[in-house]
């Protein structure tokens, strides 16, 4: 499993027992309310809709939550100001990022992503500076302790899975873009309970970074991660189990 895997795990199960949760919740609405909006509110016809109602409950996200959130997009009251807009830029040791957000106001968001970049030594890059260097996949997470890992790896790959790979507290099951959903059904219709289904840009390839370096990039991520219109933060960037263990800690 890659760094930057093990990164968002650590952080998704942060934000499930600590006061980010109220935050979480309000980047959810955001997503599922734009959602709506793009392909309405229908989720038997939008399948973007159907991945961020799922995402939302993934995080125990109340339904009455959701509801609003959907009602919201496709009715057209806040949603309407809302806009997605992704940023590019680097971190330290050169790692590749891309953080996508959800915004009513552009101008702030950008200076705000922009003061991040530069407090950690990083930069802010053009469109389509690093964007080339990832692609969309479909990233489901599994609880390992309770299941049968061989199980979990078997069922994934015969439901068509890409890749398969696991740690000692995560399966994590690569898929198409197109058989995310597919994918996650079957492993559910085979009693194996899913933590997360999501679509996410992986690297192509990752850069390998020391401790001391790698602990700038995670505070760079955490940081993006904790503004209020930032949805989503992708790297490139692989680090050490060291690392990962002070920022779990």
């Amino acid at each position: 499993m890659s760094g930057h895997s093990k990164w968002s795990s650590i952080k998704h199960k942060k934000a499930a027992t600590d006061a980010k949760r109220g935050q979480l919740f309000t980047k959810l609405a955001r997503e599922v309310a734009m959602a709506a909006r793009e392909g309405g509110g229908d989720p038997d016809m939008n399948s973007r809709l159907r991945l961020a109602i799922q995402r939302a409950k993934d995080s125990n996200m109340p339904n009455d939550n959701i509801d609003r959130a959907v009602q919201r997009g496709a009715g057209g009251g806040g949603g309407e100001a809302l806009s997605e807009i992704t940023y590019e830029g680097y971190g330290p040791g050169g790692t590749a990022v891309l953080v996508e957000a959800v915004t009513d106001n552009k101008n702030r968001t950008v200076a705000e992503v922009r003061n991040v970049f530069t407090r950690a030594g990083g930069n802010l890059a053009e469109a389509g500076a690093v964007a080339w260097q990832f692609e969309t996949r479909g990233v489901i997470a599994v609880d390992a302790e309770p299941q049968d890992v061989d199980e979990v790896q078997l069922a994934a790959i015969e439901a068509g899975a890409l890749d398969v790979s696991a740690d000692d507290d995560v399966v994590e099951v690569i898929t198409e873009r197109e058989t995310l959903e597919a994918v996650r059904r079957a492993l559910d219709g085979g009693g194996i309970a899913v933590e997360r289904a999501e679509l996410a840009q992986l690297p192509k390839n990752v850069i390998e970074l020391d401790e001391s370096t790698a602990i700038q990039a995670l505070r760079l991520l955490e940081r993006l991660d904790e503004l209020d219109d930032v949805a989503r933060v992708f790297s490139n960037a692989d680090f050490p189990e060291e690392a990962l263990a002070a920022l779990a800690g």
